[in-house]
């Protein structure tokens, strides 16, 4: 399945119903007067978030959405039918924003929250609302109007509460699926991870926490260097970003540092956000080269520093009980 994560599209709400001219006609009833009736209010455009999408990949096929109009007044002051609402789901994690006035109308974040971006329009008045002593006959109506027209930007920002973050090769794609089902593409060169790939972890209690491998984060991300800049938005959600180095690169606290002014430069409160540092790969290392590390990162940041591999799931246990210590305790 492809992933896409920002979609453009236009709605357009329903047209609301014509109101009519028309008179009470009928037998012993000489003066029956108006009954034109209202117009039907025109149909909206609802989002609705559901949770068996991951992607906005249907919006690159479908890009206009309309609400269905109302139906016109009728005679013997009847009411015209509503119009029906166009309902359209989303992932979950789905930001809405206005693109011509850059504003935010919601972020759908739960399972059948909805919001409406583009109201109806008002079904016209038929001629019996216009009755009145000076006139006891009108002979107009007034039309139905337009439904609301708007060009959203879709923004699928990633539900998980801990973010996999890292240079390609430290090992996030290899890392999630030792701890959870995910199957993500694995091999030994940069940028084998295309896209965020998300793994469900079980804690000892069996409750799921999802895990998110976000891809693509090198030196300039924030400026679009890379994949790193399509990705970042994805680890604002997370409540943990689980940062991974790869101690077998040729300087991994410089690589510590490039995440680190890489998260600083995009804002949004990410340099913020709580860490938890994994050195990764130590199976194919010394242990005199992982205390070294270990001390010098200690050194730079007073966040907890973890010894892992992945491959061999050396360690994993004793990083994952932090994890839901931190996440249990609100330690964040």
């Amino acid at each position: 399945m492809q992933f896409i994560d920002q979609a453009e599209i236009e709605v357009y709400g329903g047209k609301g119903g014509d109101g009519i001219v028309a008179f009470r006609r009928e037998k012993y009833v000489p003066a029956g007067g108006p009954a034109g009736g209202n117009g039907g209010k025109g149909g909206s455009v609802i989002l609705m978030a559901v949770t068996n999408l991951q992607t906005l990949l249907d919006f690159h096929y479908a890009r206009t959405f309309q609400a269905e109009d109302g139906k016109r007044g009728g005679p013997n002051n009847c009411t015209g039918a509503g119009g029906s609402d166009r309902l359209i789901e989303v992932p979950c994690g789905t930001l809405v924003l206005d693109i011509d006035t850059e504003s935010v109308l919601g972020d759908l974040v739960s399972e059948g929250q909805t919001l409406c971006v583009a109201q109806g329009g008002k079904g016209g008045l038929g001629n019996r609302h216009f009755l009145s002593n000076q006139n006891r006959a009108p002979e107009y109506a007034l039309p139905g109007l337009a439904g609301e027209y708007r060009r959203l930007r879709l923004e699928l920002k990633l539900l998980a509460e801990v973010g996999i973050i890292g240079l390609p090769n430290a090992g996030k794609s290899t890392l999630i699926s030792a701890l959870s089902s995910a199957r993500p593409k694995i091999a030994d060169y940069p940028f084998t991870t295309l896209i965020p790939n998300l793994g469900v972890v079980r804690k000892p209690t069996g409750d799921g926490t999802v895990f998110a491998d976000i891809p693509g984060l090198i030196a300039g991300a924030h400026q679009g260097v890379g994949l790193g800049h399509d990705f970042l938005r994805h680890i604002e959600r997370t409540r943990l970003l689980l940062h991974l180095v790869d101690i077998t690169s040729s300087d991994p606290i410089a690589d510590y540092q490039i995440i680190q002014q890489e998260l600083s430069a995009y804002g949004r409160g990410l340099s913020d956000r709580h860490q938890i540092i994994a050195l990764n790969k130590i199976d194919a290392t010394s242990s005199q080269l992982v205390a070294q590390i270990t001390s010098e990162l200690g050194q730079l940041t007073p966040v907890p520093i973890f010894a892992i591999s992945a491959v061999t799931r050396t360690g994993l246990d004793v990083l994952l009980a932090t994890v839901w210590e931190t996440l249990d305790h609100n330690i964040i």
